[in-house]
């Protein structure tokens, strides 16, 4: 079984560092934990860039909920894509839904073509208020780059999404299924190794990173515990 990989939610280059020295592989770098992650500006993209040498996934979105919003917005949100690839972003995450809870396929396709062929993206947790998973999945199965489902299996979380996880996992060399499930919303050490078992290989925190709140940076320590409940 491969090395699982722990993905950890970064709002700046000091969270990033404290990330990367307790264990994290990857980061996901957004701003605005109150509206679940929006975009964050160029310039802390570039100190996080500076900072660590491990992936960074950016996030793109500009506003609460999983609506891309307008012409007009989602042009803006594809301006700064094309600047931070500009400034050396080579992985985002994104995910639109519309009314009728379907993959919207322009917006997803417009921001896909803005990162670049080359770029390796995640669709993040809209699939999880879709309303069909499978059929969003096989809405998004030739979008070029998608490489990463982030999950709980459930809008409430993975206490209740654990079965929908498990069976997802099941289905890998499906058509739709064939990119990593990354666990993540309410994500516990207690779910641990019953996804381990599963062959899930794809873990993702932000508050368990922070056992002081969101007001407080990241800590080494706690990244460090999950590195190691990871790796047992």
């Amino acid at each position: 079984m491969s090395r699982p990989i722990l993905e950890v939610i970064a709002l700046g280059a000091e969270d990033a560092v404290a990330a990367r020295a307790g264990g994290a592989d990857r980061l996901e770098l957004v701003c605005d934990m109150a509206a679940d992650g929006l975009t964050p500006p160029l310039e802390t993209f570039v100190a996080v860039r500076d900072a660590v040498d491990i992936p960074v996934r950016v996030m793109l979105r500009a506003s609460d909920g999983f609506a891309a919003g307008g012409a007009a917005a989602l042009e803006a949100l594809c301006a700064r894509a094309r600047a931070l690839r500009a400034e050396g972003a080579r992985e985002f995450v994104l995910g639109f839904l519309t009314d009728d809870g379907r993959a919207d396929l322009p917006a997803v396709a417009a921001l896909a073509d803005a990162v670049g062929p080359e770029a390796r993206w995640t669709f993040h947790r809209a699939i999880d208020h879709a309303a069909d998973r499978d059929a969003l999945r096989k809405q998004l199965a030739d979008q070029p780059g998608l490489d990463t489902y982030l999950t709980a299996g459930s809008a409430a979380g993975v206490d209740d999404g654990l079965p929908t996880l498990l069976a997802e996992a099941a289905r890998g060399n499906e058509p739709g299924y064939e990119p990593r499930i990354l666990v993540g919303g309410g994500l516990q050490l207690k779910h641990v190794p019953v996804l381990r078992a599963a062959g899930l290989t794809g873990f993702h925190i932000g508050g368990a990173a922070r056992p002081h709140g969101w007001a407080a940076p990241v800590a080494a320590d706690a990244v460090a515990a999950w590195r190691a409940a990871l790796d047992a």
